[in-house]
């Protein structure tokens, strides 16, 4: 993809929290969040071995380990089947260290609660 077309979809993703509230406001919030269940299950259910966007826990994928990230996975009949690991560039790894770097914030502020 073009790297306008890139960031477009990341400013869209960055935003995407408070447009699904707006929208929540009419109830057509539900739809996309919706199709993409059904997406993954029938992507399980049928043993389509499709690639989708998942979070998952990478175990050395990506140089990461321990950490739940959204990245593409693929799907079929024995759930998820496998992470897809991408040639990024040095743009989109930084992206991704930065999502990581925001994930590790949130674990250590539910470690400092001391309930887990």
């Amino acid at each position: 993809l073009p790297p306008e077309r890139i960031a477009a979809i990341e400013e869209r993703t960055r935003k995407g929290g408070g447009e699904i509230v707006q929208l929540l406001k009419t109830s057509s919030a539900y739809y996309a969040p919706g199709a993409a269940v059904v997406e993954m299950a029938e992507a399980i259910l049928k043993d389509k071995k499709r690639i989708l966007p998942c979070a998952a826990r990478l175990e050395g994928e990506y140089g990461i380990d321990g950490y739940f990230l959204g990245v593409p996975c693929k799907l079929g009949g024995g759930g998820m089947e496998g992470i897809v690991e991408l040639d990024l560039t040095e743009d989109e790894r930084a992206a991704l260290m930065r999502s990581l770097e925001a994930v590790q914030r949130l674990v250590a502020q539910v470690d400092a609660l001391g309930h887990f």
